[in-house]
């Protein structure tokens, strides 16, 4: 009896050195995101169509990281029924998904974003052009933000909206809770700068775009393993576990779900699609319902994982659009030049209006 339970308790012992093994190794390559797609190298003719500045800067902890600065391109006489002018002082700040540099999404949403304001397309640490660190969702790449918001600031950047897929959504909104949005300069200093060091100017974070977020790790990560679905979690759960011994700090503690309800007075829009099988359509759910009053949610009707905008180009950017001119709008004092975010922006359809009624707005 008493061999029996002592082989029984070996095997156990056994069994969760290999699961730790494992999650070790799965884990390595969690953190390990690939730099660039296979798709980005046919990208070129597009990023110089596009045109801007290759830009160098500094992540708030020292990274140097690379991104790709796209001045404002106003409709102008070529859409006369579009009454916006961008501002020099405002800009959108671009932040891709796991796995690739920003030069996809800067061609993807480039073009009408900068019909807004200009547009920074950052490539997060471990990524494109960046320097090496691993890929944490949120947790160091809010460095990566206070890095690109200095840049900006620096650059008489007074207000910035924050557009983030997947990965990028969830950054965009852990940085906004753990940066501040900056209209309270004295709380929302780097509380590690040294006291004679006078503070840099830093923009206001005016508003949120988030496409595609989770409301927890888990969850893409769970969906995108093999298996049945309860082990499916069980193992996303040990990998983040093995994550977070391996950083020294969890990427769970800035996870959206946890940290989408102190950004009070930030206008959040979500984008989600109902056929998302990376982030399924309920877990997007859970994380409006726990944002702040305000948030709307955007459902695309099809959609998979960040595929919203290419199922109506049209409705997706004019939501996008009319949600950021509204939040830079009720900041610098324009007036009303649109409606409140998902509301009718001038000329423009809201989701209820497109074609063939693909999409519906949840507050």
């Amino acid at each position: 009896m008493i061999r029996r339970t002592a082989a029984a308790s070996l095997a156990g012992v056994a069994s969760l050195v290999t699961l730790r093994v494992i999650a070790r190794r799965g884990a390595a390559r969690l953190l390990a995101a690939p730099r660039t797609m296979p798709d980005e190298a046919s990208l070129g003719p597009a990023l110089d169509a596009l045109g801007g500045e290759i830009v160098r800067l500094r992540a708030r902890d020292g990274l140097r990281l690379a991104g790709r600065w796209l001045p404002a391109q106003p409709s102008g006489a070529s859409d006369p029924a579009d009454p916006w002018r961008p501002d020099p002082h405002e800009a959108i700040l671009l932040l891709h998904g796991w796995s690739g540099s920003c030069a996809p999404d800067l061609v993807e949403y480039g073009p009408f974003l900068r019909r807004t304001a200009g547009v920074l397309g950052l490539d997060f640490r471990g990524h494109g052009a960046s320097d090496a660190g691993p890929t944490t969702f949120g947790l160091l790449e809010v460095e990566d933000v206070a890095g690109a918001l200095d840049w900006l600031g620096e650059r008489g950047i007074e207000r910035v909206a924050l557009v983030g897929m997947s990965m990028g959504a969830a950054t965009a909104i852990a940085a906004v809770a753990v940066l501040g949005d900056g209209s309270l300069p004295g709380l929302d200093a780097d509380p590690a700068a040294p006291a004679h060091v006078a503070p840099r100017r830093r923009p206001r974070i005016v508003g949120v775009v988030a496409d595609s977020a989770s409301s927890e790790l888990a969850v893409p990560i769970a969906s995108r393993l093999r298996g049945p679905g309860p082990g499916r979690r069980f193992v996303a759960d040990r990998l983040l576990d093995a994550a977070a011994r391996t950083l020294g700090a969890d990427p769970r503690s800035t996870e959206p779900g946890r940290v989408i309800g102190l950004l009070e007075g930030t206008p959040i829009l979500l984008i989600s699609g109902d056929a998302d099988s990376t982030v399924p359509i309920e877990d997007a759910r859970r994380l409006a319902a726990a944002a702040a009053a305000g948030t709307t949610h955007l459902v695309v009707a099809g959609a998979e994982h960040g595929g919203a905008y290419a199922m109506d180009r049209a409705g997706y950017a004019a939501a996008v659009t009319s949600h950021l001119r509204t939040a830079f709008a009720s900041v610098s004092g324009r007036g009303p030049i649109i409606g409140a975010p998902g509301q009718r922006a001038a000329g423009a359809p809201v989701p209820g209006d497109m074609p063939g009624g693909t999409s519906s707005v949840e507050d």
